[in-house]
């Protein structure tokens, strides 16, 4: 079937998501290991993300782990910079494909209040046709819900869609339903893949 629409993830896609380099950075690598073992942050995150509030999570963990409430802190009041910067050739496809006509989609798991603070960051996060984010929704990748909702809403057959994200398991599950994936790890390689699926021209994939 021909690809109606491509799907994409956020983090690691459009935008590099990568606080283990922001805290190595920040606070040195041997803290930042010490911490991450010490303190539950991704499981907060993914809570998060999973639709509770990032600063109602941030402040829990805060009182759970006083001895790192520094450390907790920046994650909360420095997001930003853990979400960053943008990868400026995956946003170029994005709106080449817009150009070219092909719808785009958004599916991320991503926070409510975290998405507000991408949003101000970086502009072309709204440029989509629709978002599916995981907070919104109350269902996170790769359980199969997110995808059959982003199936049902938009009216586009499994088949018909292209997926690019950066985890295997995630890039799994829509394969499993029978969308075309592209397991991101460059924009050059992705750029490509458009271009063979006769998304885009090579011109337009620059």
């Amino acid at each position: 079937m021909t690809i109606r629409a491509v799907v994409f993830d956020i983090g690691n896609v459009l935008i590099e998501w990568q606080p283990e380099r922001f805290f190595d950075r920040v606070i040195g690598a041997e803290k930042r290991v010490e911490f991450f073992a010490a303190v539950p942050i991704f499981e907060m995150n993914a809570r998060v993300d999973a639709g509770e509030s990032f600063y109602d999570a941030t402040a829990e963990l805060m009182t759970g782990y006083p001895d790192w409430g520094g450390e907790i802190n920046l994650w909360r009041d420095r997001w930003i910079e853990m979400a960053s910067p943008a990868i400026d050739h995956s946003v170029r496809l994005l709106r080449a494909l817009r150009h070219a006509k092909v719808p785009v989609f958004a599916l991320s798991n991503f926070g409510a209040e975290t998405l507000e603070i991408a949003d101000r960051e970086y502009p072309f996060l709204q440029e989509f046709d629709c978002r599916f984010i995981s907070a919104e929704m109350g269902i996170s990748k790769p359980h199969a819900e997110i995808y059959e909702r982003l199936e049902i809403e938009t009216g586009l057959p499994a088949e018909s869609l292209m997926f690019t994200d950066d985890l295997p398991e995630n890039i799994a599950a829509a394969a499993a339903r029978g969308w075309k994936t592209y397991l991101f790890k460059s924009s050059e390689g992705f750029s490509k893949r458009l271009v063979a699926e006769k998304l885009l021209t090579a011109e337009a994939a620059q």
